[in-house]
């Protein structure tokens, strides 16, 4: 059976994606490491958990060390799909689960599925990592909802972060849940992908509740807070924003400079006292630089 035959075609990037892994993963593999991979495609969808698991055999949890170069052809095989942070052993259970023919058909979903009860930790992370990967996702978005409800940060984050697949699956109380919980579990809220392209007046609300109740306890507003705002929070984010700026000190204040622009509030920011350290902030709220990823800089 050939893989045109069995997977969606609106699912063009998994031929290239299978390539992707098996480069990423050929200095960490072994003789033996590329052996078991070779003989994923052929493995009884009842074998597929087993099979995960044994990969422990061939490869480690350590880093993948995926170039930037190699990151942006991902980018740009899967939008929003972004394995800078995978390990090697992730990596080498998406490339198995990757290497099936049958990735469209009804039983790889139901084989996939009955993975999840019985996967560990590390398990759980590359199969919701592979959800960026695999075809017809709404298939999956109920155990993808379930991964956003562990307390497990690796487990949250691999649903969360640095995929495709919430801000294209999730409905809209899913979507405001996950960026949500990203800020109660100190996920770096930068690192969902597509963020700006499903901001809400809601979800500004409930970012704003948040605020008031971290400032009520004395807490600290986390940085990447203000950028669940956008251009959706009126009046009551343009107050929070003015007063986080005025109990900041200078060169500390630039995600507040960001979340300004993004809320199209540049005037407000010029009316704000400035000191030479907020300067580069300035500069890049001025020339519109305020996307989602500039908050990079801002991870603690």
């Amino acid at each position: 059976m050939s893989p045109e035959s069995t997977q969606s075609t609106n699912a063009p990037w998994i031929e290239p994606a299978r390539a992707w892994l098996r480069t990423a993963l050929q200095p960490h593999l072994d003789a033996a490491g590329q052996a078991f991979l070779d003989g994923a495609r052929g493995v009884d969808g009842s074998q597929l958990g087993p099979t995960l698991a044994r990969a422990s055999r061939f490869a480690r949890s350590r880093p993948l060390n995926a170039t930037p170069e190699a990151c942006c052809q991902a980018a740009g095989l899967r939008p929003g799909w972004n394995p800078e942070r995978w390990q090697v052993l992730e990596a080498l259970r998406v490339a198995v689960l990757l290497e099936r023919e049958d990735l469209a058909a009804p039983d790889f979903a139901q084989a996939y599925l009955g993975v999840f009860p019985f996967a560990d930790e590390g398990e759980l992370r590359a199969l919701y990592k592979s959800l960026a990967l695999l075809p017809d996702g709404e298939r999956f978005v109920w155990q993808a909802a379930e991964g956003c409800r562990s307390n497990v940060l690796g487990v949250f984050e691999a649903v969360a972060c640095d995929s495709p697949y919430p801000a294209a699956h999730f409905d809209d109380v899913a979507w405001r849940s996950l960026c949500i919980k990203a800020l109660f579990m100190g996920s770096p809220v930068w690192r969902i992908a597509a963020l700006d392209s499903r901001l809400s007046p809601e979800l500004a609300r409930m970012a704003l509740d948040l605020v008031e109740e971290r400032r009520s306890a004395g807490r600290p507003i986390a940085a990447d807070q203000w950028l669940l705002l956008g251009a959706h929070g009126g009046e009551r984010a343009l107050q929070h924003l003015t007063t986080e700026w005025k109990t900041l000190p200078a060169g500390e204040r630039g995600a507040v400079a960001l979340a300004l622009a993004r809320a199209q509030a540049l005037e407000v920011l010029e009316s704000l006292p400035h000191e030479t350290a907020d300067e580069p902030a300035l500069t890049l709220a001025r020339e519109g630089s305020c996307e989602a990823s500039r908050w990079r800089a801002f991870a603690g």
